[in-house]
């Protein structure tokens, strides 16, 4: 799975993947009046900005070197009237956001840096910061989508934007000061891949620039104007290394993923870098919104029909939703679906599509937390009779598999699922089913996640890869003879996926064979390769990029 505790003795997680949850609690909206004591109130700055940043221009329009590589404009000292003027955060006549002493903000940009911020700042995740960011400041409808789009937008290519801005700027993004380093990003994300004009992504940043840290105004003018003087297509072709003589390079910088990530798709992809291509071209489109309609609860025509959504092209509980807050819906507080990537709810069928020998009554998932796979396996296993044990080492995500679960023939365990055979809850050669949701790098799910891309490092695989064969060995002995166990992992890479499931499988000490995975999944699936594991893909499927391997304990 690609962001989950993991099991890890609920102690440290030994460079596993950190929980969503733990990260961002009270990140999400931290105001900035106690960082920035030094603004100073004058009606008219923007204009003198204008005037003195055109005479440092170069006679080609091109930024003043000398000035953005200080970072300060020294001959702004005065800065930044307050255009909402009353105090507290208000808006202004304009929908701005307000404070005393500070210049007026639009309230969607201001919303978007505070969540870029935030995910630099305290290591949160976009898709739980945000949504609280957008109700404290009663962000809906259009303003809401705006702020989103240019969130996610500017977390997913910002490895081009810091090329491109420090190429701009005359200096390394990292020598910039982290609040108007992340402001330029998201100006710099509305000049080069917005309809945004021009002029209001760079008055609207240099106003941000000016609440945030006063005297690098000019310079974030200066800088953004550079910026603007090129398309990107004109910034790639200048920055991009030859696509003949370091084609890796020029993939990563084109489409914004850190070198070491093309490398491992175009190795999980047999080298075809026009397949890699078109996977790093979806892996940064806005993803689609998927549903699971709970079997025995909820049909997904029906949920379709409900949601004003359409029918998943592959899994028979998927649902596509055309758009909106999900978690506003009837069909989820009722818990007759919950929202859930068609290719999880494809691997968590196919466990439960797998042949065992003798008894079907005792299921186990390994690694349950946060409960989408468990709520769809509970709701199988009711219409047939059979009971699941939902495992999850964090307390705090083992509430989250019980609110999943809730009214389904569930048992949740907060313990470590390594622990089998040593916990009583956990016995050996018992179960007839058994699903390990391994804990892994994510990059099955940056469509998702696009934060992941800069966060996760090669350094981070040893550790990850290690509890992946720890749970796979512990699944191994729980499940008994005849019965089958799904390895399953939201990353394409090779290192998570054929090497730790062949190892594992290799140094469990019980016989096992591997199960063709591609029967078990719906007729007429296409590129699912020669077996007997299956590697679904968002350019081919539509889904995450979730790998499955399937085994059955001799």
């Amino acid at each position: 799975m690609s962001d989950r505790t993991g099991q890890v003795g609920g102690t440290a997680r030994a460079g596993a993947d950190r929980s969503h949850d733990d990260r961002t609690q009270g990140g999400a909206d931290r105001r900035h009046d106690d960082r920035r004591r030094d603004d100073r109130r004058h009606d008219g700055q923007r204009r003198d900005d204008q005037r003195r940043d055109d005479r440092g221009r170069s006679g080609q329009g091109g930024v003043d070197r000398g000035r953005a590589r200080d970072g300060v404009d020294r001959g702004r000292a005065r800065d930044g009237a307050d255009r909402g003027g009353r105090g507290g955060d208000r808006r202004d006549r304009d929908g701005r956001s307000a404070r005393p002493g500070r210049p007026a903000v639009d309230l969607p940009r201001q919303a978007a840096y505070e969540a870029i911020e935030a995910v630099h700042r305290d290591d949160a995740y976009a898709n739980l910061v945000l949504p609280g960011i957008l109700r404290d400041r009663r962000l809906h409808g259009r303003d809401a989508a705006f702020a989103t789009e240019l969130t996610y937008g500017t977390l997913r290519v910002r490895g081009t934007l810091d090329a491109i801005l420090t190429a701009a700027a005359g200096r390394d993004v990292a020598r910039i000061d982290p609040q108007p380093r992340d402001a330029l990003r998201l100006g710099a994300y509305q000049l080069l891949y917005t309809r945004v004009p021009a002029h209001a992504a760079v008055s609207s940043t240099v106003d941000l620039v000016r609440s945030l840290a006063p005297g690098a105004s000019g310079f974030a003018n200066a800088v953004l104007r550079e910026v603007a003087g090129k398309d990107v297509d004109t910034w790639l072709t200048e920055l991009a290394p030859s696509a003949e003589s370091d084609p890796v390079g020029h993939l990563a910088l084109t489409y914004s993923h850190p070198e070491w990530i093309v490398r491992a798709f175009s190795e999980a992809l047999g080298g075809d870098l026009g397949e890699t291509t078109r996977l790093l071209i979806e892996d940064n489109q806005r993803p689609p919104v998927h549903l699971c309609a709970r079997p025995g609860r909820a049909d997904a025509v029906e949920v379709a029909d409900e949601v004003g959504g359409a029918p998943g092209a592959f899994s028979p509980y998927a649902v596509y939703l055309a758009g909106g807050a999900p978690g506003e819906l009837a069909v989820i507080a009722e818990g007759r679906a919950h929202v859930q990537d068609e290719g999880s709810q494809l691997v968590a069928a196919a466990l439960a599509a797998a042949e065992v020998d003798g008894t079907d009554e005792r299921w186990l998932d390994l690694c349950a937390g946060p409960g989408g796979k468990a709520g769809l396996l509970g709701a199988l296993a009711a219409q047939r009779g059979a009971r699941l044990t939902a495992v999850e080492v964090a307390e705090h995500r083992a509430r989250l598999v019980s609110q999943a679960v809730r009214g389904l023939p569930v048992t949740v365990l907060t313990t470590d699922g390594r622990t089998v055979g040593r916990d009583q809850d956990l016995p050996e050669n018992t179960f007839d089913r058994v699903l390990v949701d391994a804990p892994c790098t994510g990059l099955g799910s940056l469509r998702r996640r696009p934060e992941s891309r800069w966060r996760r490092q090669p350094s981070d695989l040893p550790a990850l890869t290690r509890l992946q064969r720890e749970l796979l060995g512990a699944a191994l002995r729980a499940v008994r003879p005849g019965g089958v166990v799904a390895y399953v992992t939201c990353s394409p890479h090779v290192v998570e996926t054929h090497v730790s499931v062949t190892e594992a499988a290799r140094r469990s000490g019980v016989p096992v064979d591997f199960v063709d995975a591609r029967p078990l999944l719906p007729a007429g699936m296409p590129g699912l390769g020669d077996g007997p594991t299956v590697q679904l893909w968002p350019h081919r499927h539509g889904t995450d990029a979730m790998f499955l391997a399937v085994l059955r304990r001799g």
